[in-house]
Parts: structure tokens; C-alpha cells; sequence
């Protein structure tokens, strides 16, 4: 089993930023990605950004060249800055871990979520 446990949502206006941090604990090694999800009211869970141990990173086309994933590997921590925000990135936030294949993100381990609010 992985353990995530998510930090650093919050209440931003629009064009404002947040960085979410995520700590990952237990079973590291069985996994080789992390990434995020969001659930927005109403919409489907969208996979926002994922990183894979060797560095390889894709990101949700409404986020891109917004928001950020970075690793801290020695930490075991993975972080989403997210800079020009929007409302519509107001969400619930979930950390998640799990393996790269064949180019996907395949997530196993999802934190507890953190809320995300950006108000005009």
C-alpha cells in the first residue's frame, strides 16, 4: 500500500497561485508515477498532470502552461504549482500514485483530496 497525504489548497483569486504539495509513504518503490486529478462540480474526474520516476511529465491540455509538476524524490514528494488561475480550476484536487505505461498514467493510490478555490 502507498499512503498520499495532500497539503496546500486553498481560497486564491483569479490569475493568483497555489502550489499543493503531496507526501507519499509505505509501498514507494511498487510504484513508478505520481500525479493529480481534480473533480470539478458536476464534471467528470480529469487527470490534471502525472510525472514518471525518469522524469517524464504530460498535462491536461486546459492546464498547460499553467500549472506545473515537479518531484522531490529524496522527499518523496510530489508538487503541483498552478500559477494564472482560473475559476474554472476550482476543484477538489487528489494526489495520486501509480505506474507509467506505454506512455499512460495508470494510478493505484489516490490521497484524501484537497479543495481548491479560485474566486473572481
Amino acid at each position: 500500500q502507498v499512503q498520499l497525504v495532500e497539503s496546500g489548497g486553498g481560497l486564491v483569486q483569479v490569475g493568483g497561485s497555489l502550489r499543493l504539495s503531496c507526501a507519499a509513504s509505505g509501498k514507494i518503490r511498487s510504484i513508478n508515477a505520481m500525479g493529480w486529478d481534480r473533480q470539478r462540480d458536476g464534471k467528470q474526474r480529469e487527470l490534471v498532470a502525472s510525472m514518471t520516476n525518469g522524469g517524464s511529465t504530460r498535462y491536461a491540455d486546459s492546464v498547460k502552461g499553467r500549472f506545473t509538476i515537479s518531484r522531490d524524490k529524496d522527499k518523496n514528494t510530489v508538487y503541483l504549482e498552478m500559477n494564472s488561475l482560473k475559476e474554472e480550476d476550482t476543484a477538489v484536487y487528489y494526489c495520486n500514485a501509480g505506474w507509467g505505461v506505454h506512455g499512460d498514467h495508470i494510478p493505484g493510490y489516490w490521497g484524501q483530496g484537497t479543495q481548491v478555490t479560485v474566486s473572481s
